[in-house]
């Protein structure tokens, strides 16, 4: 089992940055492929970026990519979002999970998310 607490959101201007951790507490992080997801007022949990076990190989939406990087670090056991050229429709609650899996239904743990809100 894995607990995932997600951190770094924020209020910032489009064309900005932030940076999103997940910290994981438990010994099998490193077992666990880990994704970031987003969910909008209204809309559906959608999947943002993913990355493998040993961070070898990352995924990302096509509305993020070239914006976004998903990193990690097993050593601290954290996964990170950097996020830049940030645009108002990036504005949603983001989460990680572990499992990796693009549909949020698959994924076994969740954290408690993070507000990112993108001003115009």
């Amino acid at each position: 089992q894995v607990q995932l607490v997600e951190s770094g959101g924020g209020l910032v201007q489009a064309g900005g940055s932030l940076r999103l951790s997940c910290a994981a507490s438990g010994r099998t992080f490193s077992t666990y492929a880990i994704g970031w997801f987003r969910q909008a007022p209204g809309k559906e949990r959608e999947f943002v970026a993913s990355i493998s076990r040993s961070g070898g190989r990352t995924y990302y939406a096509d509305s993020v990519k070239g914006r976004f990087t998903i990193s990690r670090d097993n050593a601290k056991n954290t996964v990170y979002l950097q996020m830049n050229s940030l645009k108002p429709e990036d504005t949603a609650i983001y989460y990680c999970a572990a499992g990796g899996y693009r549909d949020p239904r698959e994924n076994d743990y969740w954290g408690q998310g993070t507000q990112v809100t993108v001003s115009s």
